[in-house]
């Protein structure tokens, strides 16, 4: 794979970048992003997008997904705007 190739790859086909740990809470409606030099509170929306950013699933798909999971359409806008912050704070490759 070329250097070109692979940075394609990584912009969709998102994943969570080492060392970052995705926890659920117990009552499954919020999670953190941990580090070992922390952590960060996330809703349940963020979390079910971190969830499958596995680097296995282009970003239409994981869209495709959620809509599919939740049973509403519309949501790449926001799926977007959330993968390119996630990416600026350094969760995502």
């Amino acid at each position: 794979m070329n250097p070109t190739t692979a940075r394609a790859t990584a912009r969709t086909r998102p994943r969570l970048r080492a060392p970052w740990k995705l926890h659920w809470h117990a009552d499954m409606r919020s999670c953190e992003i941990v580090h070992s030099r922390g952590s960060v509170e996330l809703n349940r929306s963020a979390g079910e997008i971190l969830a499958r950013c596995d680097g296995t699933r282009e970003l239409d798909d994981i869209i495709g997904e959620l809509e599919a999971r939740f049973g509403t359409s519309g949501l790449a806008a926001d799926v977007y705007r959330f993968i390119d912050e996630a990416r600026r704070l350094g969760w995502l490759d």
